[in-house]
């Protein structure tokens, strides 16, 4: 089995060095199968690309791609796009959920090989959320509560940042998916994996907020409540 990590970034020159040393040392001294970690920058203006530059060089195992399209979707999506590991996955560069589940993830796999879909989830009754602002825990709760609601979704959370999954199924989600760059596009993923009936497994993790965040909260909110119309009219008109 072989394992590779997407991380997107976006002018993440305060968090990219460290989360990526991070990983690489995680990496090295807990994971026993073959791995690749790619840095997709999509469309950078600061020093990030110059910084993952030197990450690239700095280690074997580490890649960095640019995309000038900007959003979380298209990262993911040209990641899995390139991507011929048998799993492959992103996690935010914050690392706010704990590497230890790495390991866990890649056992998960090996042990199971029905399992196709491996969900980090922040509301899990199991999952250990700390530093949470308050806004963002209602927001993130109310997407749960209308994807619930409007698509029936089974996960306890859709948004947590840590995603792993075989790459067959990520190749096929990547050609029914919507052309959404941003974070929806990872929403809608998930909404798919379900509708296909595929063993996915809600993951209950350790979480950690990350006060430097660069998301733009009511911009998102804006962008969900227009791509769940979008999607729920996409659906419709597919017959799932």
């Amino acid at each position: 089995m072989t394992l590779e990590i997407l991380f997107p970034v976006l002018n993440e020159r305060l968090r990219l060095e460290k989360g990526i040393t991070r990983c690489m040392d995680y990496l090295e001294n807990n994971i026993d199968v073959p791995y690749k970690v790619t840095i997709l920058d999509n469309g950078s203006d600061d020093e990030t690309p110059d910084i993952a530059r030197k990450l690239e060089e700095q280690y074997e195992q580490v890649e960095y791609v640019r995309i000038e399209e900007r959003g979380v979707g298209i990262a993911f999506k040209t990641g899995i796009e390139r991507s011929n590991a048998d799993v492959v996955g992103y996690m935010d560069i914050d690392l706010s959920t704990d590497l230890k589940y790495l390991k866990k993830t890649i056992e998960l796999f090996k042990e199971d090989d029905t399992l196709q879909y491996v969900n980090g989830s922040r509301f899990s009754k199991e999952s250990d959320t700390r530093g949470r602002k308050w806004y963002r825990k209602i927001t993130s709760a109310g997407l749960v509560w209308i994807l619930k609601s409007q698509f029936k979704m089974k996960a306890s959370d859709a948004l947590c940042g840590f995603t792993f999954l075989r790459l067959p199924l990520a190749k096929e989600l990547v050609a029914v998916c919507s052309d959404d760059h941003g974070w929806f596009y990872t929403v809608e993923f998930l909404l798919r994996a379900e509708r296909m009936n595929v063993k996915i497994l809600d993951m209950p993790v350790e979480w950690v907020e990350d006060y430097d965040t660069t998301v733009n909260v009511p911009k998102t909110i804006k962008n969900y409540i227009r791509q769940i119309n979008k999607l729920k009219k996409l659906f419709k008109s597919e017959g799932i």
